[in-house]
């Protein structure tokens, strides 16, 4: 998507706030709003021709809720950034936004400053949360826990920051090394990295997050 246009579409029940985002998409290089839907169904019947990179969802949609929508629209590009927005950030909802596979969770309201952001960050970082959101999950946390990983995910990568092997691992779990390897595979796509470095890493800024809070 460098060095291109990207394209967004939008879900938000409230139409009057739609004319209010296409001002915002006005404003921010290199991106365009190329649809705007109350609903998560008309979106996935124009998927085919609006093509988009990110999705942008409230979750209180007329209909299928937002959360209920990633699926559906992970089965038409499962490469597709999605991020949540919403009034709420009640710890379980936003929790249960990031386990479903949501990039990124917003407080509304989506003023440009937030949303131009939340996209920068996105393109660069492959997440976005509002700032009250960061809060709010770091308070839910305890050390080293993070909400979208499992209880089980969340050991091993207490170990893998302890630098711990797969096989040390296994020991301390007593679960076998191919168990602890699907562990870490759905840890390095929630992580949306491709290596151990670069889960540790990303891990290493979250937690920098934690202590700037």
């Amino acid at each position: 998507m460098k060095n291109s246009i990207i394209r967004i579409i939008v879900l938000e029940s409230d139409k009057s706030l739609h004319t209010v985002y296409k001002n915002h998409f006005d404003e921010i290089p290199d991106y365009e709003l190329v649809g705007s839907y109350t609903s998560a169904n008309e979106a996935i019947k124009d998927f085919s021709f609006t093509r988009p990179h990110i999705i942008l969802s409230e979750i209180e949609l007329n209909g299928t809720s937002g959360i209920d929508a990633i699926k559906l629209f992970r089965k038409k590009e499962w490469g597709i950034k999605i991020i949540m927005f919403s009034e709420i950030n009640d710890f379980d909802i936003i929790k249960n936004a990031f386990k479903r596979g949501a990039n990124g969770y917003l407080t509304k309201p989506l003023t440009l400053d937030k949303l131009e952001h939340a996209l920068r960050s996105m393109e660069k970082e492959g997440a976005a949360m509002s700032n009250d959101i960061v809060k709010k999950i770091i308070h839910n946390f305890h050390k080293k826990t993070f909400a979208f990983f499992s209880e089980r995910e969340n050991q091993i990568v207490d170990y893998l920051c302890q630098g711990a092997t797969y096989k040390m691992i296994a020991q301390k779990l007593f679960v076998t090394t191919s168990a602890v390897n699907f562990h870490i595979q759905n840890i390095y796509l929630k992580l949306d990295v491709n290596s151990k470095s670069e889960a540790l890493s990303k891990l290493e800024q979250l937690q920098d997050q934690l202590e700037e809070y």
